[in-house]
């Protein structure tokens, strides 16, 4: 399911790409760090609490976050609770874990609300004439084959 919702951000990223959809600065920038949290509750979530559970992946996180210049050193330090894997640091990255989906849904709503500022609620510049289309055959047919498509690539990635 996360994988999945990872590639349904970077689609969505790559559409904005497409549209030209950063030319709206605030708009791209606040949906710039809703994947940054995205990205870090699921780094919280997961691979922290995989590299309390093994030094191997202790070692791999410590090495990723020690190579960033400048800060690096006070990030190994302040992510491990000091300078080895020797306290238990789990019960701040569940706390994280747990916090961010709120700041996530507040960072959702001001994305939206950008969105809306901006004008952005129609971005293939289509006309929105209701009565173009009837719009029970259309969009239940559309929606029913966008479901089966996605299924069928999450069914394609499983098997």
């Amino acid at each position: 399911g996360a994988s999945m919702f990872f590639i349904c951000l970077f689609l969505h990223v790559g559409r904005g790409m497409y549209y030209g959809s950063y030319a709206f600065m605030e708009t791209w920038n606040i949906g710039v760090v809703l994947l940054f949290a995205v990205m870090g509750t699921a780094f919280m979530g997961y691979v922290l609490p995989w590299g309390q559970m093994s030094f191997w992946g202790a070692t791999v996180i410590t090495n990723l976050l020690s190579a960033i210049p400048y800060i690096g050193t006070t990030l190994v330090e302040w992510i491990w609770g000091g300078f080895s894997v020797d306290k238990a640091t789990l019960t701040r990255f569940f706390a994280f874990h747990f916090i961010l989906p709120f700041i996530i849904a507040a960072l959702a709503m001001v994305h939206l609300i950008f969105l809306h500022e901006t004008g952005s609620n129609n971005p293939t510049g289509l006309n929105s004439d209701a009565d173009k289309i009837p719009f029970h055959p259309y969009y239940t047919i559309k929606d029913t084959f966008g479901f089966l498509l996605l299924f069928l690539t999450l069914l394609t990635l499983v098997l």
